[in-house]
């Protein structure tokens, strides 16, 4: 009996909240439609969505848009060249890259901002008219590092015709063109540290074998003498300096 009357106050309890469930329902679906329909909402949901697909590409943009290909070229042919496999590891490598790439791109970062980041965020502009303001300094420091040889030939590739002002291309040209230009002279200026080391390696092996010791490895020999006369040139400083004032700003 006690079973019965519970289940009874059960039905009566859920006959009274099934209605007014629906009735709320149907009241949070209607806000909903309105808060999405409204022009904010949808220039918030459109902002956060270029947020999270930028942060997503972060990585490639870092890559084809910056000096950070150049630099990690080099720092790792520097690697190479002292004959160290793992001395400084990845990640050092890899940090110095990314912090001599943030103070080469700095001038273009803030020029960017203020020209376009800054007034979509303050609502002052849309997005339609700030991402050309956005892109444009990135043109302006990619066509300043790159080779009219390379923009001449992406631009044949594409058919497009050269016009007198690089930075007025489409980015489909300038970002190929750049690339590898910066990978070209990433390799020239890792060729021009290369040969001193190389030297030591040839005094080396030739000193060995003039004593007889042909056994001895030497790379083994030569690696502490590459090693103090990189110490004793101030190499990071040289490198660091010289990366730093091959870019055109």
């Amino acid at each position: 009996m006690n079973r019965k009357f519970a289940l009874l106050n059960i039905y009566i309890l859920l006959g009274t909240l099934i209605p007014e469930l629906a009735l709320a329902s149907d009241s949070f679906a209607t806000e909903l439609e309105h808060l999405l329909s409204s022009s904010s909402m949808t220039s918030r949901l459109m902002q956060i969505f270029i947020l999270l697909t930028v942060l997503g590409l972060a990585p490639s943009i870092l890559i084809m848009v910056t000096s950070f290909v150049r630099i990690a070229i080099v720092l790792s042919i520097v690697r190479t060249a002292l004959g160290l496999q793992q001395s400084p590891p990845n990640q050092v490598l890899v940090s110095l890259a990314l912090f001599l790439t943030f103070f080469i791109m700095s001038p273009t970062l803030e020029e960017s901002y203020e020209a376009g980041l800054k007034p979509m965020l303050e609502e002052s502009m849309t997005e339609e008219e700030a991402f050309p303001l956005i892109v444009q300094p990135f043109k302006n420091f990619m066509t300043a590092n790159t080779r009219p040889k390379d923009l001449d030939l992406f631009c044949s590739i594409a058919k497009i015709e050269i016009p007198k002002e690089a930075a007025s291309l489409p980015l489909r040209v300038i970002i190929p063109s750049f690339m590898i230009s910066e990978l070209k002279r990433g390799f020239e200026i890792g060729f021009l540290i290369f040969l001193p080391f190389l030297i030591i390696d040839i005094v080396v092996a030739s000193i060995l074998m003039a004593m007889g010791m042909m056994m001895m490895p030497p790379v083994m020999v030569a690696l502490p003498f590459k090693i103090i006369f990189f110490v004793l040139i101030d190499g990071w400083y040289l490198l660091a300096g010289s990366l730093v004032q091959s870019f055109a700003t």
